[in-house]
């Protein structure tokens, strides 16, 4: 294991925010990031998980503790069956899939982080979530002291959210098993209307699992969703906030509230939650709040791409950051009754 003290955080984060933390570990084996939780735990030492840092905001103080870097290596793949380590960087372990033309994961091509982190924040995108295709999670548990293999429905899967985020003080994932299809080369039924169009087919419709791929790779480039250094516009943690779910009595209200800002004509985004709920778009809410593309005039602004996703320009600090996330949350609120919740980790700050 490598270990540093006094070491910046924001260099391993894609808003590249952040101060040190007083201890840094970087684990490259299951053992090593056990014994490196067992050893904090013991001593009773805070301890910060990183994997690939695409969901984290750190705050400017940094982290008094021990920050483990898991960058363990594993990719396992008989037939269908797929074996992840946490450690493994998530576009490229999909784009693998894909060539091998295994179908369930592709939609998700562009997402930056580690594979470790899917099934916390139960990931999704462009009609597909992580939640569909794990069939287990192996995990050390922190209560237990030991590894523990966790079923499918044992992970509470739901949308953007996992047991694992919910405690998040007791499982630290390992590895990330996967049920993929051979479709004889095609995608899964694509799910999601903007990737149809941009395809030219159907929603439901297969498609060849290069194409599916490679569309939504450009459709997340289009949004500035795919990491690049010399963008700003990836200088983010991709969307900020998650899309509001609403039961039908307070998406009537709402909706109500919406004609009476924007006109009799107007209509919220509206889609399918579950019985008795619906989930309205986030980025639409901050749109029609009139925090549009590019919005700020200081370090951190709002995406000249998406209106969903809050950027560092490049000399901005977390408190930059915050203030606007705080601002967003607070014209959305005062202008749709709805409050915004972020989708990102904070360490050591909080948008309250």
């Amino acid at each position: 294991m490598q270990e540093l003290h006094d070491a910046p955080l924001a260099p391993l984060t894609t808003f590249r925010l952040g101060g040190p933390a007083t201890r840094l570990i970087t684990a490259t084996t299951d053992d090593e990031v056990i014994a490196a939780v067992r050893e904090a735990d013991e001593a009773g030492t805070p301890l910060l998980l990183i994997g690939g840092g695409s969901n984290l905001v750190i705050g400017d103080k940094g982290f008094e503790g021990t920050a483990l870097v898991i960058a363990t290596k594993g990719f396992s793949l008989e037939g269908t069956s797929l074996e992840l380590a946490a450690g493994e960087v998530w576009t490229d372990a999909v784009a693998r899939t894909a060539e091998a033309g295994l179908a369930g994961i592709e939609c998700l091509a562009g997402i930056p982080g580690s594979a470790g982190a899917t099934p916390i924040q139960n990931v999704g995108a462009y009609g597909q979530e992580v939640s569909s295709t794990i069939t287990e999670v192996v995990a050390y548990d922190r209560r237990t002291g030991e590894t523990v293999t966790l079923a499918n429905e044992d992970c509470a899967f739901s949308y953007r959210h996992s047991r694992f985020k919910s405690d998040p003080e007791r499982f630290v994932v390992l590895r990330v098993r996967f049920s993929l299809e051979d479709a004889d080369g095609l995608s899964a039924p694509l799910r999601y209307a903007e990737t149809a169009r941009a395809l030219g087919v159907e929603a439901g419709d297969r498609v060849p699992l290069a194409s599916a791929r490679d569309t939504v790779l450009k459709l997340r480039a289009g949004k500035g969703m795919v990491l690049d250094a010399e963008d700003h516009d990836t200088w983010s943690a991709g969307s900020f906030f998650t899309n509001p779910i609403l039961t039908d009595t307070d998406f009537a209200t709402f909706r109500a509230r919406v004609k009476q800002r924007l006109g009799d004509d107007a209509e919220p985004p509206a889609y399918p939650a579950g019985e008795g709920y619906s989930k309205t778009s986030a980025a639409w809410l901050i749109d029609k709040a009139g925090f549009t593309k590019g919005y700020g005039d200081g370090p951190a602004r709002i995406s000249t791409k998406h209106t969903l996703a809050l950027t560092n320009r490049g000399s901005a600090t977390t408190e930059d950051l915050l203030t606007l996330a705080r601002e967003v949350v607070a014209g959305v609120h005062e202008a749709f009754g709805i409050t915004l919740v972020n989708e990102p980790v904070t360490v050591g700050v909080s948008l309250q």
